[in-house]
C-alpha cells in the first residue's frame, strides 16, 4: 500500500522540520487506511494539555465493519514528551503550524504519521513558484520540438 500524501501541503507552506508520530486509531479505522481510504486535505495538528491531537483527517467507514466511527474525529497522535515542548515551543512563535505530510505504515505494520513544523507562504511566492514551473515546462518542450535551439 503506498503512503497517503498531503500533495497541497508542499504548495502552501515552508516545510521546516518534520517527525514521525504514531496515531491513535479505532476499530477498523486501520483497515480503511490500508485500503488507501484516508485525506489529509484539510487536516492541521493542535496541541492541548501537553498532547498532539490531528484535526481534520478523513477516514471512510469501513464496509464489512461492525462499528461506526466518525469519519472526522479528533485524533490523538503519540509523540515523547520532549517531542511535544520542542513542537509546542515552535508553535507559540508567530506564523508557525504544524500540518500533516503523509500518513502511512512502517516495516512493522504500525500506522504514522509525518507531521511538520512549516510556515505559510505568501501568494506572490506560490506564483513564483508557478512561473518558475511554467517557464521550465516550455523549455523542455522547446527542446523536444527542435533540439538545435539549445
Amino acid at each position: 500500500m503506498k503512503s497517503i500524501e498531503n500533495r497541497r501541503a508542499k504548495h502552501r507552506y515552508h516545510i521546516l522540520q518534520r517527525y514521525e508520530a504514531g496515531i491513535a486509531l479505532k476499530g477498523a479505522e486501520v483497515k480503511s487506511i490500508r485500503e488507501g481510504k484516508a485525506d489529509l486535505r484539510d487536516a492541521y495538528c493542535i496541541i492541548e494539555d501537553g498532547e498532539v491531537f490531528i484535526i481534520g483527517m478523513y477516514i471512510a467507514p469501513y464496509e464489512k465493519g461492525m462499528e461506526q466511527i466518525a469519519t472526522r474525529r479528533k485524533r490523538k497522535l503519540l509523540l515523547n514528551k520532549n517531542e511535544i515542548k520542542r513542537l509546542y515551543a515552535k508553535v507559540q512563535e508567530r506564523g508557525f503550524t504544524l500540518i500533516p505530510l503523509s500518513l502511512y505504515f512502517n516495516e512493522k505494520g504500525i500506522a504514522k504519521l509525518e507531521i511538520a513544523v512549516s510556515k505559510g507562504k505568501a501568494k506572490y511566492e506560490k506564483r513564483q513558484k508557478i512561473k518558475e514551473r511554467e517557464l521550465i515546462r516550455e523549455a523542455r518542450q522547446s527542446i523536444g520540438k527542435n533540439p538545435k535551439n539549445f
